[in-house]
């Protein structure tokens, strides 16, 4: 019997598409092996392999972006909508943060949200072993002192979600065994090839990376080095989706990582595209 991948990539709340997708094809019946998932694509596939249905997942992840603290974060604010839309997040770290003394004060830090309140947010993530769940589930996080890819396989959910979302600049590193971790997307933001790693032979990847698009010429040191890590980003995430049978990019890339405010439109970009590529999804699977 073939074993049915599904690698689910990183980029914020572009990833909210995961839960749309996902809805296509519980309804279609299609039956997941195996998941890995970077950053937003750890949580909810992370979620969903624990769950077991799209439904609930949902309903979780909804109830904490409407959630009181959650607004009170004003993560919408990092957003790039209101402004040049190719700005990553570490453009938009500096727009939020505003003068640039109040900048600096943030580099004497490693990261704008401090570990007590990263800890607060991250604490409704269920504290249980990942290698229980009846799909095999995996996510990969980024180790710093070593520069290695980690894919987790086994241990704990919450930290290893952490982890894999842990956003340079926005949320702290996480210490977990002997690593110093941040965002997956650091090293690969589809994971096609990892969750082949887990016995995968068929593998769909769910791809919400930004676009790459043309831009006007760089007028300062950090715009050419924001450009440069778009650039190599954009293309190691192209290389690494060659391990894939089968890539749909939902129509998410032109929004920001940030804009959670946009979660309904996302989820339904996601059902979208997934309803859109189903008989290339059946044909894969079957």
């Amino acid at each position: 019997m073939k074993k049915f991948g599904l690698a689910l990539g990183g980029g914020g709340a572009r990833g909210l598409a995961h839960i749309g997708f996902l809805k296509v094809l519980e309804q279609n019946k299609i039956k997941i092996h195996y998941i890995t998932g970077c950053s937003m694509g750890a949580i909810v596939g992370g979620l969903y392999a624990y769950y077991g249905n799209i439904q609930q997942v949902e309903e979780f992840i909804l109830g904490i972006i409407n959630h009181p603290k959650f607004i009170e974060l004003g993560i919408e604010k990092l957003s790039e909508n209101n402004s040049k839309i190719d700005k990553n997040y570490f453009e938009q770290f500096y727009d939020y943060v505003g003068k640039r003394i109040q900048a600096l004060k943030a580099l004497n830090r490693l990261s704008y949200f401090d570990d007590e309140l990263t800890d607060e947010m991250y604490k409704v993530i269920p504290d249980v072993p990942i290698e229980n769940f009846k799909i095999r589930f995996s996510a990969i996080a980024t180790d710093l002192l070593s520069g290695e890819e980690i894919n987790f396989s086994s241990g704990n959910l919450r930290k290893i979600i952490q982890a894999s979302s842990a956003i340079p600049g926005i949320f702290p590193p996480v210490k977990y065994e002997n690593y110093f971790l941040i965002d997956g997307s650091a090293s690969e933001s589809v994971p096609a090839g990892k969750v082949r790693e887990l016995g995968a032979d068929r593998v769909l990847a769910v791809d919400v990376t930004r676009e790459l698009k043309l831009i006007e010429e760089p007028q300062n040191v950090f715009e050419i080095l924001y450009r440069a890590e778009d650039i190599s980003s954009y293309h190691l995430s192209v290389l690494k989706l060659r391990e894939a049978n089968l890539v749909i990019s939902p129509a998410v890339k032109n929004l920001s990582w940030a804009d959670f405010d946009k979660a309904e439109l996302i989820i339904s970009a996601g059902e979208k595209a997934a309803l859109d590529n189903l008989d290339n999804i059946l044909q894969l699977y079957n």
